[in-house]
């Protein structure tokens, strides 16, 4: 579908409805993760709403596009973003973290339909995702109309593991494995460029074969095209470093490493929300 003037509207108004629920979930839970959530819900509302081929009523369809949650940390904006979607009420969401709920602080894949993978432990999501694809390989040749799409952190990018399933991703030439690295430059510690020195991010994954494109992860027309570049691209995977700003949305918390981990107290949510409530539909990207 053409992404003209009225879906981009109804994708920000979309967002902020997914911005405010994750806030409502991390003070129900009183823990949990805020600036990851927050800076992603523009990636996983494109993807939920525009991108991906899926079927909220048929979360087992055959067809479907897989997408592979790595820094399963975030994923009060995955739950959020597949309530919205109509994978389960939204009235459910403020079970997050509670005992017996299907919405643990880490997904788990039996318990909710439409979760591909069980994901925690930092940098295995890309690993999950070659697997996948190499074995969708073997099922259907180079004919596969699937996408893969893998969610990764800057952050856990630390972790070799991720680097060994770059270097076999590039040598497997598996050009319908699309990543998106959220780099918004924080992790639990402090700022990665301080904690541990990423740059330069492109050059690394163009060394393993892979084809690059930085975007603004706040502009829909820039993950839009970032996408359907990527679907051109017959020779390799696609890595889409996806600049974002930690805790989008909320002035507070933009910016700080501090919000990586920690969920909003009672009267930090209050305001949270009353930002978003002033925002509508549009969070303004920086680039305009």
């Amino acid at each position: 579908m053409f992404l003209n003037d009225a879906k981009i509207k109804y994708l920000e108004e979309t967002a902020n409805k997914i911005r405010k629920s994750i806030i409502e979930m991390l003070m129900a839970a009183r823990s949990g993760h805020t600036a990851g959530p927050l800076d992603m819900t523009d990636i996983f509302t494109a993807l939920y709403f525009h991108i991906l081929k899926h079927d909220p009523k048929n979360p087992d369809w055959d067809e479907r596009d897989r997408l592979i949650l790595s820094n399963g940390h975030i994923c009060p904006v995955l739950y959020a973003t597949m309530a919205q979607a109509g994978y389960f009420p939204v009235s459910e969401l403020k079970t997050l973290r509670k005992y017996g709920s299907r919405l643990q602080g880490h997904p788990q894949r039996d318990l909710l339909p439409g979760l591909e993978t069980s994901s925690g432990p930092l940098g295995s999501g890309l690993s999950q995702a070659v697997g996948m694809c190499l074995a969708d390989r073997m099922d259907h040749g180079l004919s596969s109309a699937r996408y893969f799409y893998v969610v990764m952190s800057d952050g856990e990018l630390e972790c070799g593991q991720t680097w060994e399933a770059a270097m076999l991703a590039g040598k497997e030439q598996l050009h319908n494995l699309i990543a998106i690295v959220d780099r918004n430059n924080i992790q639990i510690d402090g700022f990665t460029e301080e904690v541990m020195p990423l740059e330069p991010l492109r050059a690394k994954w163009e060394a393993w074969n892979w084809h690059v494109i930085e975007i603004d992860g706040h502009n829909f027309t820039e993950i839009e095209a970032a996408v359907g570049q990527a679907k051109s691209v017959f020779n390799r995977p696609t890595v889409i470093i996806a600049h974002t700003i930690a805790g989008k949305g909320v002035p507070q918390f933009e910016r700080k490493f501090e919000w990586h981990g920690k969920p909003p107290t009672p009267k930090e949510g209050v305001t949270a929300l009353k930002e978003l409530r002033s925002l509508g539909g549009r969070i303004t990207s920086e680039h305009e």
